[in-house]
C-alpha cells in the first residue's frame, strides 16, 4: 500500500498494490494492521455503504455533527471526482478542499478523516462507490455543506448542471454551516 499525502495533511490517497495479469487483477482492499500503521492510530470501522449513480450525479457534501464519521472511500465501477472540505475551525486548512479522481481503473482510495464534509460527482456514465465509516449513519445529525459555495470554491469537473437531491441543493454555505472546534 502506498500513501500519497494531499494538500490537507490529514486527507490521504491510498494506492493499494495491484497484482494484474491476463486473467485480471487482485488487490487487498482492506487490512486493519496496514491501515492503522499508515495513519499512526487505530481506526475502527462499523459500517460499509455502497451506492450507484449515473453521470453528473453529485452527492454531498455530507457530514455528521454527532457520531462524526471518518470514511475510507473508493470507486469500484466507473469514475468519480471525490471532494472533502475541512470543517475544523482550529485547523490551518479550515474551509479548504481537496479533490481526487477515484476510479475502477486506478483503484485509488481516499481517507476522509472525522471533521470533514464529503461528496462526489460521477464523471462516467455509471459509477459504483463503496465506503467504510467509523460511526453509524445518524440522519438526525446529518448536515450538508453547499456543494457550490463560492467561499469554498470547489472546481467540480462537471459537464452541465449536476443532478442533485433536494437536500443537497439546499445545503448551507460554510459561513452558516455547523462546524467542528
Amino acid at each position: 500500500m502506498k500513501i500519497v499525502p494531499t494538500r490537507i495533511p490529514d486527507v490521504l490517497v491510498i494506492e493499494p498494490k495491484v497484482h494484474g495479469d491476463e486473467r485480471g487483477f487482485f488487490l487487498e482492499s482492506w487490512n486493519q494492521r496496514t491501515f492503522d500503521a499508515a495513519l499512526g492510530r487505530e481506526v475502527k470501522f462499523v459500517q460499509d455503504n455502497h451506492s450507484a449513480s449515473g453521470k453528473n450525479v453529485l452527492r454531498g457534501l455530507h457530514y455528521q455533527v454527532a457520531g462524526v464519521q471518518g470514511k475510507l472511500v473508493r470507486c469500484v465501477a466507473g469514475e468519480v471526482y471525490d471532494v472533502v472540505v475541512d470543517l475544523r475551525r482550529s485547523s490551518p486548512t479550515f474551509g479548504k478542499w481537496v479533490g481526487e479522481r477515484l476510479s475502477a481503473a486506478n483503484h485509488r482510495m481516499l481517507w476522509v478523516p472525522e471533521g470533514f464534509a464529503h461528496g462526489y460527482a460521477v464523471l462516467s456514465d455509471w459509477a459504483e462507490f463503496l465506503y467504510k465509516t467509523t460511526d453509524y449513519y445518524a440522519p438526525q445529525h446529518e448536515r450538508t455543506l453547499l456543494w457550490n459555495d463560492p467561499a469554498v470554491g470547489i472546481d467540480w469537473p462537471l459537464h452541465g448542471e449536476p443532478v442533485l437531491k433536494a437536500a443537497d441543493a439546499a445545503g448551507k454555505p460554510l459561513a452558516q454551516a455547523d462546524t467542528f472546534p
